[in-house]
Parts: structure tokens; C-alpha cells; sequence
């Protein structure tokens, strides 16, 4: 039987619902225990998050000084550390972390990494997106060997809080640290907004709003219907809006249960970060326009038109 070992991403104190997702995904491989990493500078309160996420065996801890910032040339050597104590599989989300730390703790324990896993075959076969999404290829991996894999967090639903915790063990691991990694700061927007990569809703604009000024309208009609807030790569090479809300190939990989594309032509690098969202709505001038192909719904018209009607409509 498979035991699994799910590495946490969390920030400043808070479970990150990645963590979550990848539950899932652990729990369609039928292990015989899936427990999860938390490694922090204080990690009881992560810990504690962790403990109720239903089908969690266990939770592990390692608090130490240095893991105080998620630096992945210090993270990993502790996770391939922990994976060599009986571990099947290694798990982390495909988001920014993930992507950062697991080929460091593939490469330590000299596996391939499998990314992006977005439906399970077997134990060691997963299916996974290629040619920006155009394609779904199936891989398979040695079974003689640790797995480390990507989740594909868009694929799969969080795993939902049980009515017990599950137990809570402090580990120690022998492993030198390397010191020529330091953390120097960290600078990230602040908004009010729901987070782009969790949000149940997200309104997302393109280039065709034509400045930062304009995206005023998209802001306004977020905070009307209580979503996050996206953008086109175009939009965010022509300087509208900061990097972080970018979705798409490129960008965040999302499946809102509401997605919205405002003056997004629907290139298809666009559409890959979209494709597990479960209502698609466009509104572009250009009827023609790729994304009224994938959408549920389509507006053609002005969007400097439509989009303040209807925020207007909402009250």
C-alpha cells in the first residue's frame, strides 16, 4: 500500500485551501495514509488547520527558526528528508510554492518529477495537460521509486473539514541546511478582494480596456458581486494591471465556480488557466471573438457600455 505526504503551503499563519485540494487528489490513489508536512518557524496553528481537513491520517511538524519564509533551497532538503521515512508518493500543489520547491526535492531524491497531475489513472499513472492545455497526455511513473508529483489544483474540489482531528506529531530531522539562501523581503499587494487563485467568482478584463484608469470599471463590478479580480497576459504587458492577476498558461492556473471575461479575445494560452471553471461568461465587441467558444454565455457589445448597466443593475 502507498503512504502519501502532502507538503502544506500556508502564509503568515493561514492554511493555504491548495493544501486541501491536494487531499483530494491523495485520496483518489486509495493510500493506506495520507499526512500532511507543515513546515513553519511556529507550525501548531497550521498544524491545527491541517489536523481537520477530512481524509488526513496525520499531521507532521517541523518548526524551526529558518523555515520562518518558505525558501525552497531550504524547505526541500527537509521534505526529501521526511519522504525517505516510508513515503510512497510526495504531493504540493502546482501553485508558485509548489512549483518552486518540489523539482528541489525531486532532484534531491533522484526521481523525475511529474507535473501538473490533473486526473489519477493508478498508483503511478496520472494524466496531465501538454501543449498549453491544447492536449492531455498519461505518464507513468517508476513504481520503484519515491513519486513526486505536482497537483493541479483547478482540477480538483478541496477536500472539506471533518468532525475529528486528525493527530498532530512534532518530527526532528538530521539535515544541514544549506546557507547561501536568505530571505530579504517579501512585497505583495493588499486588497480587500478574495484571493484569484481560491475565489468562487472572478471578473477578469483585457486589453481592450485600454489603460490602468479603465480597469476601474472591473474593480467595481468585483466588488459588486464579491469576486477576485484577473486579467489577460495582453492586459498585464500593456502595464493595466500588476502581474499577480494574470490567469492563463503563464499566469494562475483558476476554476472559479463563476468566471467572467471582459474584453478578453480568449487566446488559447488565456483558456487554459479558465478551462475547470464552471460558468464562463464573455463580453466582447467582436462577436468572432475565440472565448464566446468556451463560454456558457456571451454578450456581444461595448463593454465601456455594458459592464457599468450591469454594475449599476446589481445595486
Amino acid at each position: 500500500m502507498s503512504k502519501i505526504l502532502i507538503v502544506a503551503e500556508h502564509l503568515d499563519g493561514k492554511l493555504n485551501s491548495s493544501t486541501a485540494r491536494c487531499v483530494t487528489c491523495a485520496r483518489e490513489l486509495k493510500a493506506e495514509s495520507i499526512d500532511v508536512l507543515v513546515l513553519a518557524a511556529e507550525a501548531a496553528g497550521v498544524a491545527a488547520d491541517a489536523a481537520k481537513i477530512e481524509g488526513v491520517s496525520k499531521v507532521l511538524t517541523v518548526s524551526r527558526a529558518e523555515n520562518a519564509h518558505a525558501l525552497a533551497a531550504v524547505l526541500a532538503p527537509q521534505i526529501a528528508a521526511a519522504a525517505k521515512n516510508g513515503y510512497s508518493h510526495v504531493l504540493a500543489p502546482s501553485t508558485t510554492f509548489g512549483k518552486d520547491v518540489l523539482p528541489r526535492v525531486a532532484a534531491l531524491l533522484g526521481v523525475a518529477q511529474v507535473s501538473d497531475v490533473s486526473a489519477v489513472e493508478g498508483s503511478h499513472a496520472f494524466k496531465r495537460p501538454i501543449y498549453a492545455g491544447n492536449a492531455i497526455v498519461t505518464v507513468q511513473a517508476p513504481a520503484d521509486q519515491i513519486l513526486a508529483a505536482t497537483v493541479r489544483t483547478a482540477s480538483y474540489a478541496a477536500a472539506a473539514n471533518g468532525n475529528a482531528s486528525a493527530p498532530v506529531e512534532a518530527i526532528s530531522l538530521d539535515v544541514a541546511l544549506p546557507g547561501h539562501t536568505r530571505f530579504v523581503e517579501l512585497s505583495q499587494g493588499k486588497s480587500d478582494r478574495p484571493d484569484l487563485q481560491s475565489a468562487a467568482r472572478v471578473v477578469s478584463g483585457g486589453r481592450a480596456l485600454g489603460s490602468s484608469d479603465n480597469f476601474a470599471i472591473i474593480y467595481a463590478l468585483a466588488d459588486k458581486l464579491g469576486a477576485a479580480v484577473g486579467a489577460s497576459r495582453a492586459a498585464v504587458d500593456a502595464g493595466y494591471v500588476p502581474s499577480d492577476l494574470q490567469v492563463g498558461q503563464t499566469g494562475k492556473i483558476i476554476a472559479p465556480e463563476l468566471y467572467m471575461a471582459i474584453g478578453i479575445s480568449g487566446a488559447i494560452q488565456h483558456l487554459t488557466g479558465i478551462k475547470d471553471a464552471g460558468t464562463i461568461v464573455a463580453i466582447n465587441k467582436d462577436a468572432e471573438a475565440p472565448i464566446f467558444e468556451v463560454a456558457d454565455f456571451g454578450l456581444v457589445g461595448d463593454l465601456f457600455t455594458l459592464i457599468p448597466e450591469l454594475t449599476n443593475a446589481l445595486g
